[in-house]
């Protein structure tokens, strides 16, 4: 019987609402044998995330990271797999960020009560319960305050390009975000691809920038891609070498529609991205399960 890798997840550490512990435990009941924790711009849930991984004896866990990357105008997630957490270049690298995602934090919150949303910030902040504020909280904030309806209304009313709390993203490079990952030891992933509704000839660009700089893989399962669009990653993986990768992005268990391990598998023709890794120690544990 094959292995269940979910190689895309999300904790308190960042946007998601389980701690790393209970990102693993879940991860475990769902079935999945392998899980990455890939929180944005972040690992410092790695070791919390390992060890419970290792009390419980039947899931692998793999150290990983999603690093926010500008590319042209947009924002692009470049997930960096089975590398050292503590690796001086990639946690320099994450530094950077988080210090920007703190002024953004706090710029979107000032932004937001210019649109005459009181204590937008203070609201963001309650939801957040790691360090990483995001916009993630501030669209908690929003649909639980009532000023919208749903989460992704928050996103589509204040938080994306032209909306009142837009702030505009000031990343990684391409280069930089697979140096960092490649320099700690893993390998570098674009993710969810079809989630940024690029042209067929814009994505080719971005995937051959990727490859050049050291990119391994590309997200040909995600929970975000319809089955046309898994074909389409497929094709695109294997015409530039890429090997695929499987992940649901899970953050929320209120998310039912996005739940750990429950994607389809990789189809057949793709080389598996965990082929091209061993997977580091002490990040790892050894499946004991007995089928």
């Amino acid at each position: 019987m094959s292995l269940s890798y979910d190689l895309h997840s999300h904790s308190t550490v960042s946007d998601g609402t389980l701690s790393p512990a209970d990102l693993v435990v879940r991860a475990a009941s769902q079935g999945v044998d392998v899980l990455a924790i890939t929180d944005h711009d972040e690992v410092s849930g790695c070791a919390e995330a390992a060890r419970q991984a290792s009390d419980l004896g039947t899931i692998r866990l793999l150290a990983g990271v999603e690093i926010s990357v500008s590319w042209g105008k947009q924002t692009i997630h470049v997930v960096g797999l089975n590398v050292d957490p503590d690796h001086q270049q990639l946690f320099t690298g994450l530094q950077r960020l988080q210090q920007f995602r703190q002024w953004r934090g706090e710029e979107i919150g000032r932004k937001l009560e210019q649109a005459g949303i009181r204590d937008a910030y203070e609201g963001a902040l309650a939801q957040c319960k790691g360090e990483l504020l995001t916009r993630t909280h501030y669209g908690r904030f929003l649909h639980q305050s009532g000023v919208v309806d749903s989460m992704q209304s928050a996103f589509k009313k204040y938080l994306l390009r032209g909306k009142p709390g837009y702030v505009a993203g000031q990343w990684a490079s391409m280069e930089e975000a697979v140096g960092w990952i490649v320099a700690a030891g893993g390998v570098a992933v674009v993710a969810h691809p079809a989630r940024y509704g690029m042209t067929r000839t814009k994505l080719r660009t971005l995937l051959r920038e990727f490859v050049e700089y050291g990119g391994d893989g590309l997200e040909v399962v995600s929970s975000s891609h319809n089955s046309n669009e898994i074909h389409t990653m497929s094709q695109h993986a294997l015409d530039l070498g890429l090997a695929a990768s499987r992940g649901s992005d899970f953050h929320d268990p209120e998310y039912r529609w996005v739940e750990l391990g429950r994607l389809p598998e990789l189809p057949k023709k793709c080389e598996p991205i965990w082929e091209r890794f061993e997977i580091n120690q002490p990040y790892s544990q050894e499946i004991q399960r007995d089928y």
